[in-house]
């Protein structure tokens, strides 16, 4: 026969279809595999892998006669979409970006390339095939920040959209419509100028981890090495399950790859290429974009695990595995964004809700009558249960809830804990009662200030509170009234520098505090966890000083064990920033400053101008 394989006789096109068979066996366990089986999808990984490779690479040796048997090209086009999906869950479970990088790769392949365009509009199923394919390149490329390849997706999204509602049955396509209306308001709400600074860690912007200072008091250095991020708020701004908040703190616990986003001197991008390699992607993109990606002098990216709206037994059980593989000098950051359980508390206006500050004031005065701090909650979680967070829906009560009892367990291992909600102050309850380490806590207002409060009518931007940790100077912008379309670049240039310089000020300062609390001192060493700690410092001195709020402690977030008294709003290093911050964009008016911190203003203006 013509089409034998010459080493064992069987036609080189059955040899073909029983290693897809093989490999969608394989894909199909691996999908739907839970987080908090790590170990386990790892191995499953491998093996399916290595069968995609095997096929990969037997399809490409074989292509004449294989097509010549009938294969067609969106066939091709498949495995490879498939391979790309595979590199991006294991990016998901592991945030290694050369996963994220290889993803990349073969997802651009498939659309350059055009596998699915023939019959493309004859067939239903190889339409949905694309439109799969196409919303499936959109989140690997929100990740990167390829916002060049988004826009030109979601184009390209929208018209194939239209084409197959002509084609064909229009119902077939109504859940279409909602994932465009999905990604339109994510774009809408996260644009270009939330984008102008990476919000990964950039050693071109931010302090190298080699250069930070060292905490002379500190027992021992901890590392961020994992981290829970969970977010549900009916109604949010997300993409597919990544919501607005947690692509925001994805993307902070990320090392910018050198080069990528920032150029400087013409210095060439840190990082080898790697050629073409065994699962056969094309040789040139690889090799340049794995540049990028990847710089061999950083550390890894801390592990991250990204749900959204979980079951409550679900959420315990990858923060059970979380905990049980932190490394023993490892610390696991958890991040909750989601509504209060409070019958009368109610999700901010950030997320969506457009209920008055009048009303959400009354509802906050009415559920802080009582104690949340006492042992006596924590322990009887039914004697609290007006304080949880919900991430699921209300309707099954409880079920949903997550309650500061509920993180007791996990205490035994060190533990930063962000929480962005109205009920965040309940998870005060937490500190004196863990179970061998103290919680790092970062709490976010009851009540959350609205970002943009120019036009009501413009799309959401996501959470204050986890902006200013994620976007500090934009949210700062934002909460004057300003869009991005109003503000002077060479203004918001010194503005930046200014803020940086600042916060690694600050940053020097509390290593060098001779009473700074040993939470706080294991962890400043971390340069994740140090950028998050003095966000939040900028944060509670800008909304504690902000005029339209001031004294109306709320609205000011609060973070446990306290940090030293030098670095209260009402302390001069952090009147002085936020003062020098508000003159840049001519604001002073909209915050109440100590009159011994104007004098001393006044008094360095004339000095300037030779008075």
């Amino acid at each position: 026969m013509s089409q034998q394989n010459s080493s064992n006789s069987i036609p080189v096109s059955e040899v073909y279809w029983s290693l897809v068979a093989k490999a969608d066996k394989k894909f199909s366990k691996i999908r739907d595999l839970p987080y908090y089986q790590r170990n386990r999808y790892d191995t499953y990984f491998y093996k399916v892998f290595k069968v995609y490779t095997q096929l990969w690479k037997f399809q490409q040796e074989n292509r004449q006669k294989l097509v010549e048997a009938g294969l067609k090209r969106w066939e091709i086009g498949d495995i490879a979409s498939r391979i790309g999906q595979l590199y991006f869950g294991q990016y998901m479970r592991t945030s290694e970006a050369s996963y994220l990088s290889e993803s990349y790769i073969f997802y651009e392949a498939v659309l350059n390339r055009e596998y699915f365009k023939d019959g493309l509009f004859q067939d239903v199923n190889l339409s949905s095939k694309q439109l799969r394919f196409l919303a499936r390149f959109l989140t690997v490329c929100l990740v990167l920040n390829r916002r060049d390849m988004v826009y030109q997706l979601v184009n390209q999204l929208k018209m194939l959209l239209d084409e197959c509602k002509r084609a064909f049955q229009e119902t077939d396509f109504k859940e279409w419509k909602l994932v465009v209306q999905e990604i339109v308001k994510f774009l809408k709400a996260d644009p270009a100028f939330m984008n102008i600074r990476p919000l990964r860690y950039s050693v071109v912007l931010d302090l190298h981890p080699d250069c930070l200072p060292q905490v002379v008091e500190a027992k021992r250095k901890l590392r961020l090495r994992d981290a829970l991020l969970c977010s549900y708020h009916p109604n949010e701004v997300k993409y597919s399950e990544l919501t607005l908040d947690t692509f925001r703190i994805l993307q902070c616990l990320e090392w910018e790859p050198s080069g990528s986003f920032y150029q400087t001197g013409g210095i060439p991008p840190s990082g080898a290429g790697t050629g073409i390699g065994q699962n056969g992607a094309p040789g040139p993109s690889r090799v340049n974009y794995s540049q990028d990606i990847s710089d061999p002098t950083l550390p890894p990216n801390p592990r991250k695990s990204i749900l959204y709206r979980p079951s409550v037994t679900n959420f315990l059980a990858v923060l059970a595995t979380n905990c049980e593989e932190l490394p023993h000098d490892g610390v696991l950051l958890l991040y909750i964004s989601a509504a209060g359980s409070s019958q009368n508390s109610f999700s901010s206006p950030s997320h969506g809700s457009g209920r008055s500050f009048m009303s959400r004031a009354a509802d906050l005065e009415a559920t802080s009558t009582s104690s949340l701090n006492s042992e006596y909650e924590i322990a009887n979680p039914t004697s609290a249960k007006g304080y949880c967070l919900y991430i699921g829906s209300r309707s099954s009560g409880g079920l949903n809830g997550i309650y500061p009892c509920d993180l007791l367990p996990f205490t035994r291992r060190p533990l930063f804990l962000v929480i962005d909600s109205d009920s965040s102050k309940a998870f005060t309850a937490l500190s004196g009662s863990e179970k061998g380490e103290s919680v790092a806590m970062l709490l976010s207002p009851a009540i959350s200030l609205p970002i943009s409060t120019v036009d009501s009518s413009r799309q959401p931007s996501g959470s204050s509170f986890t902006s200013f940790l994620t976007i500090p100077l934009q949210a700062f912008v934002l909460m004057l009234g300003f869009m991005g379309s109003d503000i002077d670049m060479d203004m918001y240039g010194k503005a930046d520098k200014l803020l940086s310089s600042s916060l690694n000020e600050w940053g020097l300062l509390l290593a060098a505090s001779d009473n700074l609390n040993p939470v706080w001192a294991q962890t400043l060493g971390d340069p994740f966890l140090r950028r998050l700690l003095l966000r939040f410092l900028f944060c509670r001195a800008v909304l504690a000083l902000y005029a339209p709020i001031f004294n109306k402690t709320e609205y000011f977030p609060e973070c446990i064990p306290s940090l030293p008294d030098a670095f209260l709003p009402t302390g001069d290093t952090c009147q002085r920033t936020v003062l020098q911050l508000a003159d840049i964009f001519g604001a002073t008016s909209k915050f109440n400053f100590s009159k011994e911190m104007m004098l001393s203003d006044n008094k360095a203006r004339r000095t300037e101008v030779g008075y």
